[in-house]
């Protein structure tokens, strides 16, 4: 089987069940494994470099009312991997190629490849994808045991916070303006043990405003942008506290956002983990230094 993936996540996911070798095409952004990059790239960024939080917000929303695309699909390569299948999403326009554009690519080359769309919306659904896709390459044992896997690591966190006190947290997917979470962030605040205090499972994150922020009831805030590692995540977070539109006093940490967070693949379980040491150091001591920082 070719496969071509156009999502970061599907790219690990694909790797994860032991069918990388069949992976002929993946975006620009899948990164993760580091053998990723090695595969031909079919899906480009058409955002400029350089812009801050608020020059990327505004100009994504200007290129959504404009109708214009936020990715960019190279046909050609499309064209030469020759796909079986294509993995894509219609959640968001702002994460990948839409799939009205991928088939209309398709049916234009003549190809008579499957289109899988991947679009979990809450955190059982990212395990459920797993099996999706699992079934998709003829990986389902795979499949099967990986979610295994992940769901029992779910359970020994959830069993290590079931009589502690639910710490209300906030999330920050975007931090200029900022966005409330949404889709499996807020059950990944639930796992670990933490009331999401904006946002609402399964849903669309949520533009808001720095006085419902600061209403909001949040002990402890997490800096989560979509699109970020963790060296940018701090430097957003840095940049809210610079411009004290936080509480006085409220604590502050920033995460890998896209390895642990934003990708509805297996790392999220990682997420999960990360924020349970962050709202639950007691039990789980000090979260890994290279998934998560406080910013003072």
């Amino acid at each position: 089987m070719r496969i071509v993936s156009l999502l970061p996540s599907a790219t690990e996911i694909v790797f994860a069940l032991g069918a990388g070798d069949d992976l002929v095409g993946v975006t620009v952004e899948c990164d993760y494994p580091a053998e990723a990059r090695g595969r031909r790239i079919v899906s480009t960024s058409t955002m400029p470099e350089g812009l801050d939080a608020a020059g990327i917000d505004a100009l994504v929303a200007e290129r959504k009312a404009a109708g214009e695309d936020v990715y960019r699909l190279d046909e050609g390569a499309l064209a030469e991997l020759d796909a079986d299948l294509v993995l894509t999403q219609n959640l968001c326009s702002v994460c990948s190629v839409d799939v009205t554009q991928v088939r209309q690519a398709l049916d234009f080359l003549g190809s008579s490849a499957e289109v899988l769309n991947v679009d979990p919306r809450t955190l059982p659904e990212v395990l459920d994808s797993v099996r999706t896709i699992g079934a998709a390459i003829g990986r389902s044992p795979e499949a099967e045991r990986l979610v295994s896997e992940l769901s029992e690591r779910l359970d020994v966190t959830g069993d290590k916070v079931a009589d502690r006190r639910r710490v209300p947290a906030l999330v920050l997917e975007w931090t200029d303006p900022p966005y409330a979470p949404g889709h499996w962030i807020p059950d990944m605040i639930t796992a670990a043990g933490g009331e999401c205090v904006l946002g609402r499972s399964g849903e669309h994150s949520l533009r808001s405003d720095w006085a419902t922020v600061a209403a909001s009831g949040a002990e402890v805030a997490i800096s989560a942008p979509c699109g970020f590692d963790l060296p940018g995540s701090a430097a957003l977070a840095a940049d809210v506290l610079d411009r004290a539109l936080l509480p006085a006093g409220l604590p502050m940490w920033a995460v890998d956002a896209n390895a642990l967070f934003v990708r509805p693949g297996p790392r999220l379980v990682d997420g999960v983990e990360t924020l349970a040491a962050i709202l639950h150091p007691e039990v789980f001591g000090e979260p890994d230094a290279g998934r998560a920082r406080a910013v003072h």
